[in-house]
């Protein structure tokens, strides 16, 4: 199913960009003034194959799940943190989610890998196993468990597009995941792995040197190829990146827009824009995270966060806000007025016209 989901992610619609540019050419602005939220008019109708977009029905996805190497005291929070704010989620309780109340965004909290027990019919269960190992001592998993992670997010994402979800986020609880994705980082970007490693939720110097050296030493021992997304994944990822990797996957095949949360959720981006190039056309970004990782990451997928506000808390917490720039990128499109429906002779802007459409060339 993994190469069928890529082998349907289709280009974006030229056609329809091409008229979404030619629209925000004739609204009663200077050219390019509204900067960013023309660019997201134009790619949202690539996506979309249509001008005009309007988007009601907006979902965070959270897939959650442990992390063995949480055993090498590389997280300032214990391990039980996971199943405690994966219930707090569902309450709207934790910061994602209070947001996600606020705008009228729905939140689906999903196991696919917490290793305490629980009862709680809120969260989703598709558990692939109780956590991965310690990637210092061992494999994070088997080849087959992350294939199976993956394609749970390819079907969340299949059933968002048929519940009528205009727009999905990626957002992750699992106490550890900053290590597991910082290992991926510096695999699958060939960059040391203290250009790709934070803080996290808070480490001391010592801790943090701490956290370095033992990813060295995952990478070194279990040698993952950076050529094979799946292998990487395996060997120093986790279930909740693997999970994660399949929504962006299958929202690109779905084609629905997909926003990029913190350093998890970009390792994930990252990781299925290795599987499917083209796939990377349907994320947006959304705010600069903190962790060092995410730049490298965005980078890679050659994509720009528009929002600068210091954050680091994970969860999909960037999702609700950016689901209002999309929002508002929309309505500019949608309902401002043209030079001519607004009674204005724009023949004062041919100077800044050809200007700009020398510099494009």
């Amino acid at each position: 199913m993994l190469r069928e989901t890529i082998g349907e992610i289709g280009p974006l619609n030229a056609c329809a960009m091409k008229l979404a540019k030619e629209r925000q050419a004739k609204l009663a602005k200077p050219p390019g003034s509204l900067g960013k939220l023309e660019d997201i008019s134009v790619r949202l109708a690539g996506i979309t194959g249509s001008v005009h977009n309007r988007i009601e029905k907006k979902r965070i996805i959270v897939l959650c799940a442990d992390n063995g190497v949480t055993k090498e005291g590389v997280s300032s929070a214990p391990a039980s943190v996971t199943l405690s704010q994966a219930v707090n989620m569902t309450r709207g309780k934790t910061g994602m989610s209070c947001l996600a109340a606020e705008f009228g965004d729905e939140v689906q909290v999903v196991d696919v890998g917490i290793a305490a027990a629980y009862r709680d019919d809120h969260i989703l269960n598709c558990r692939i196993r109780e956590g991965t190992e310690n990637i210092r001592v061992k494999p994070a998993m088997l080849r087959e468990e992350v294939l199976r992670a993956v394609l749970v997010g390819i079907e969340l994402a299949g059933q968002a597009k048929r519940e009528g979800c205009g727009v999905v986020g990626v957002g992750e609880m699992g106490i550890g995941n900053t290590t597991t994705s910082s290992a991926v980082l510096s695999v699958l970007t060939g960059r040391p792995v203290e250009e790709v490693t934070g803080r996290g939720g808070g480490l001391t110097d010592s801790a943090l040197q701490k956290k370095c050296l033992v990813i060295r030493e995952a990478v070194r021992l279990h040698m993952p190829d950076p050529a094979d997304v799946i292998d990487v994944l395996t060997k120093v990822g986790g279930l909740d990146l693997a999970a994660m990797c399949g929504v962006f996957l299958g929202c690109a095949r779905e084609r629905i827009p997909v926003v990029i949360d913190g350093l998890i959720s970009v390792t994930a981006a990252l990781c299925a824009a290795r599987l499917s190039p083209q796939s990377r056309e349907f994320f947006f970004a959304s705010h600069v995270s903190a962790e060092p990782g995410y730049r490298a990451a965005c980078g890679q997928l050659r994509l720009e966060p528009p929002l600068f506000l210091d954050m680091r808390l994970g969860e999909g917490s960037g999702c609700p806000l950016m689901f209002e720039v999309l929002r508002a990128a929309c309505t500019v499109m949608n309902d401002m007025a043209t030079f001519e429906e607004a009674a204005i002779n724009d023949s004062y802007l041919d100077g800044i016209r050809e200007c700009s459409a020398e510099q494009d060339r």
